[in-house]
């Protein structure tokens, strides 16, 4: 009956691989073959009560909603872009570099933009057609921006990262998402050089750049000559014929929160007399966020609540969502069996842990275009089960996290890749073959020699 069980539960995996691979709903495919796999091993309730336990996480929704909410007041009153172009201004004339400059560039805006696909349309639109007219290739302009879309693993505001906080507190009442980020700092930033040398490696390699060659022109006088138009074209237009005044205090909205809990979570800062107040959680920062926003944009305050919430229920439904159904998933792999089978095994063969840690995400990133759900199936059926393992469960947690990411970072059909040859006018696949070998050697790095 065990052999029967297990059979079971890799039928369960196939089938949710293949079902994502066709492109169909993540959450749909996790609830239904996890609640498939309860009923077929005589435990429909583990099912529900899994999901019903996880829709209530109040760690996880207080955190990743007003993320949200706040992200969502960034982009209604143009915060978001106005922080793009004051950082993107003086990037019109360095040559080579501009590559793995819009690189880090991108996933250090991508901790204040924290959505991938949001990140990658509010650079892009300014950063590609910057790149194509001072000599990138069209393919490697988007692929930079898509490169540098895995920096939201340090963001606050990520569900992962309050995903692993909430799990450490279960013993460790004081532990915070700050402590989290400190955990996954080397690793991100490691992925993060990484990345960095092997694309400025690819584009010398496929001639990505050509000194004096205005692509952006190429691709305007072609256009015309075509009777079409393109949002690179416009917004290059836009960007070289009008430049816009940028509003640095507009600029700074998005980086309130980070800063409110950059101080509040270290030490020697947070013990100031007058700096104690920024000791709170990341929905406290990121509703205090909002409120400086409303008064330093003077926008109506019924709007940017209305947005707020907005922003709150796209959370739940969306991010929340994959949480739930993650869940519900891992309640039939238990209900078969197979956690307690693999985490038995793993406890004798502690040496395969950190690979299946991390190459297992980063894949399932690949060829899903999402690394959350197999990050978040991860995290919650091994993850939870670290200190029996010989890991420390936020360090391993992370890791199964910013894995996820980088797969993702290397698929053509993930959102923020398709945003970026949208503008660049490119196929996903060219831009998706030049970001591959640095997020797979990353991952490398991290499973050899940091995990």
């Amino acid at each position: 009956m065990q052999t029967f069980r297990l059979f079971l539960a890799l039928a369960g995996i196939v089938a949710v691989v293949a079902l994502l691979i066709m492109k169909k709903d993540t959450k749909t495919v996790l609830i239904g073959v996890g609640l498939v796999l309860c009923v077929l091993c005589l435990k429909p309730l583990d099912g529900l009560g899994a999901f019903t336990s996880y829709m209530t996480k109040a760690g996880l929704i207080k955190a990743i909603c007003a993320s949200m909410g706040f992200a969502f007041v960034m982009k209604f009153t143009g915060c978001d872009r106005a922080l793009v172009n004051l950082l993107t201004r003086p990037l019109g004339n360095i040559g080579f570099l501009l590559i793995p400059i819009v690189v880090a560039l991108t996933y250090f805006i991508n901790i204040a933009i924290p959505s991938a696909a949001g990140c990658s349309a509010a650079v892009g639109a300014t950063l590609i057609p910057v790149m194509m007219a001072a000599g990138v290739k069209p393919e490697m302009a988007g692929a930079a921006v898509f490169a540098g879309t895995f920096g939201s693993v340090l963001s606050p505001g990520s569900a992962h990262n309050v995903f692993v906080a909430d799990m450490v507190k279960a013993h460790n009442p004081s532990y915070t998402v700050q402590d989290v980020i400190g955990v996954q700092f080397p690793s991100a930033i490691t992925a993060l050089i990484v990345v960095l040398i092997i694309i400025s490696i690819t584009a010398i390699v496929c001639k990505d750049y050509t000194k004096g060659v205005n692509y952006l022109a190429q691709r305007e006088n072609s256009a015309g000559a075509d009777g079409a138009s393109s949002a690179v074209s416009a917004a290059g237009s836009n960007l070289y014929a009008q430049p816009q005044k940028i509003n640095v205090l507009y600029a700074l909205m998005p980086l309130v929160p980070l800063v409110i809990l950059i101080i509040g979570g270290t030490s020697k800062l947070n013990t100031i007399s007058f700096l104690k107040w920024t000791k709170m959680g990341v929905a406290e920062a990121m509703l205090l966020g909002a409120i400086v926003t409303i008064v330093i944009t003077l926008s109506n305050p019924q709007k940017i609540t209305k947005e707020f919430f907005k922003g709150m229920g796209s959370a739940y439904a969306d991010i929340m969502g994959i949480i739930i159904a993650a869940g519900v998933f891992v309640a039939g792999l238990s209900a078969c069996g197979a956690i307690d089978f693999v985490i038995e095994w793993l406890k004798g063969e502690q040496g395969y842990v950190k690979f299946g840690g991390t190459f297992v995400p980063f894949f399932m990133g690949v060829v899903t275009g999402s690394g959350d759900a197999a990050a978040m199936a991860f995290n919650t059926a091994v993850t939870v089960h670290a200190d029996a393992l010989g890991f420390e469960q936020d360090k391993l947690g992370m890791a199964v996290a910013i894995s996820g990411a980088l797969g993702r970072s290397a698929s053509p059909i993930a959102g923020a890749c398709i945003v970026c040859a949208g503008l660049a006018m490119v196929s996903p696949i060219q831009i998706a073959k030049r970001t591959a070998l640095g997020m797979f050697l990353s991952v490398c790095v991290i499973a050899f020699f940091i995990l």
